[in-house]
């Protein structure tokens, strides 16, 4: 541990001078020696304990452990004491944070309460699950399955398709995100378990299916970067994956923190609306392998072709299919040859009956 904080520092700010080495790599040479004890809990206990894998593909790890902890000691750790102050998330997140200072959430819970700095990423690179569990470590599932019922048809599944801030907060721009989701297999065989839950699939999983490991092209088979409806019609009718079907969220597409309850929410027409253009953007979120996802933009019409395209999102009012369109227009008119047929017939035959 004779290789100090100063040290590194100074070579963070010296080396780029000298033509030796990039500002970049020096940052990654500091985390680096950071996380050599604090990515071993035998070494720092597990409330210190951090994720490298993680921390390094987050925009923090970007910027290295001195950027928020920049008053380590150069006798750190070797003097046994705690490295404080440490930064405060207001000193770059200033509008995020007096926005969410006027809510009823800052009394009781402050930024690190929801957010792990060392994990923390962007709305595009987590799942709507991840947003909830967020809310779900003060607002317990069960209790707020019974709130929510109490006005709200099929709370469950409301609750179980839709992060809380979609409702809760004052974002106004939405997209549907398609997530893989998996049937878990019995512990002794390859045979999913039937009956059982569709579960978030995870990364390892879904790459042990795709060839050369590479997750994408379970969907996007032509490998250009976007997903087709025929190719979404593929996955889900494919008979090669029996356990994986695609889920949709409807989530906010950039995220707010004015947590509030707004009146507008209260109306069904809010997300049951007829065609709104939120639900013309779709993007197919797969799990990477340090836990976040990455986005693939998805042929527009995919939640308007429903039935063929996701079969496990469906949005009553706000979806629409050709097909269906078709067959209901079919049944209104079958419904009506009856009694217009009757009534022309007496029509024409009145003389008759007199």
């Amino acid at each position: 541990m004779g290789r100090t904080y100063l040290h590194i520092l100074l070579a963070s700010l010296v080396v780029p001078l000298l033509g030796l080495a990039p500002v970049g790599q020096a940052v990654a040479q500091e985390s680096e020696y950071c996380l050599g004890c604090h990515s071993e809990e035998e070494a720092v206990g597990n409330d210190l304990l951090i994720d490298s894998q993680r921390f390094d593909t987050t925009a923090h790890g970007e910027l290295g452990c001195a950027s928020c902890h920049s008053n380590i000691p150069d006798t750190h750790p070797d003097d046994g004491l705690a490295p404080f102050p440490k930064a405060e998330c207001r000193e770059c997140h200033q509008e995020v944070s007096e926005e969410y200072a006027r809510t009823e959430h800052a009394a009781n819970a402050t930024c690190g309460d929801c957010h792990n700095p060392h994990q923390v990423r962007g709305a595009h690179q987590v799942s709507g699950h991840d947003m909830n569990r967020q809310c779900s470590s003060c607002h317990l599932p069960a209790e707020m399955s019974k709130a929510h019922g109490l006005w709200l048809p099929q709370a469950d599944l409301h609750l179980e398709m839709l992060p809380c801030i979609s409702c809760h907060s004052g974002s106004k721009d939405y997209v549907i995100n398609l997530f893989i989701t998996a049937r878990k297999f019995h512990p002794d065989s390859a045979v999913p378990v039937r009956g059982q839950p569709f579960d978030l699939a995870e990364f390892a999983d879904l790459q042990a299916l795709a060839v050369d490991g590479d997750i994408p092209t379970l969907i996007d088979t032509d490998r250009d970067g976007k997903v087709s409806l025929a190719e979404l019609r593929r996955f889900n009718g494919s008979s090669e994956f029996p356990h994986l079907r695609l889920k949709g969220m409807f989530t906010p597409a950039e995220v707010t923190h004015d947590l509030q309850i707004l009146n507008n929410r209260w109306d069904c027409t809010f997300c049951h609306a007829s065609g709104p253009d939120a639900m013309q953007t779709t993007f197919l979120s797969l799990p990477q392998a340090d836990g976040s996802y990455r986005r693939i933009p998805v042929e527009k019409g995919a939640i308007l072709d429903i039935l063929n395209g996701t079969p496990d999102f469906y949005m009553m009012g706000a979806t629409r299919n050709a097909a269906m369109n078709k067959i209901g227009l079919a049944i209104l008119a079958g419904g009506l040859v009856m009694p217009l047929g009757h009534g022309t017939i007496r029509l024409l035959t009145r003389k008759n009956r007199r």
